[in-house]
């Protein structure tokens, strides 16, 4: 498998984080990817020029990062990371859509913050600012279990990329059992070998 990535991606980390904790992370080899750059290899594989995009070993291209992952879960080997049972299943995949619109919102704050400053962009910057804050208030009022799931995998890479990207701004005063919650489910592997280190 061939992956299409950049390592500040909050959404590439959240398929390598599928991969480590499925064990299948070896298999893939890694592609550094400018996709604002929309390299031609890309827009072969993804008419779209984002990335985390997959190409599987039957040379099929996947993405996003929905997609993506729940084709690693369907890899023979560890147990799954997209629970079959009903309950748990749409509690996961609640805290997926929960986590990628914070990760959504976040990305999209820290491209606007870098254009020049004027009404109509502060007027963006304050509106993903206060969709990841409602976001963080829900984890906390609906703490997630320590499970490794697509869910909490989601939110995982989601509180990190705000510590990465937003660490001025300081989310655990305000969300002190999901900071708990956090701070344990960072020790997991998945988690520990894909934390974001990209300065840039």
């Amino acid at each position: 498998m061939k992956l299409f990535y950049s390592p500040a991606s909050p959404f590439v980390r959240k398929v390598m984080a599928c991969a480590v904790a499925r064990e299948v992370d070896s298999q893939i080899e890694l592609v550094p990817t400018n996709a604002h750059a929309s390299p031609p290899a890309l827009l072969a594989a993804n008419p779209l020029s984002k990335v985390p995009t997959l190409i599987t070993e039957d040379e099929v291209a996947l993405f996003d990062s929905p997609v993506i992952c729940e084709y690693l879960d369907a890899l023979e080997g560890a147990l799954p990371l997209f629970p079959r049972a009903a309950g748990p299943r749409w509690r996961a995949l609640k805290y997926q859509a929960l986590a990628d619109g914070i990760m959504d919102a976040a990305v999209a704050r820290r491209g606007e913050s870098q254009k020049p400053e004027e009404a109509a962009r502060a007027v963006s910057l304050a509106r993903f600012k206060a969709a990841m804050d409602r976001g963080i208030a829900l984890l906390e009022a609906e703490l997630p279990n320590q499970t490794v799931d697509i869910g909490t995998i989601a939110v995982g890479c989601a509180l990190g990329y705000l510590d990465f990207r937003f660490g001025h701004e300081p989310w655990r005063p305000a969300a002190p059992q999901l900071a708990a919650w956090f701070a344990k489910f960072s020790e997991n592997p998945c988690m520990a070998r894909t934390a974001p280190r990209d300065p840039s």
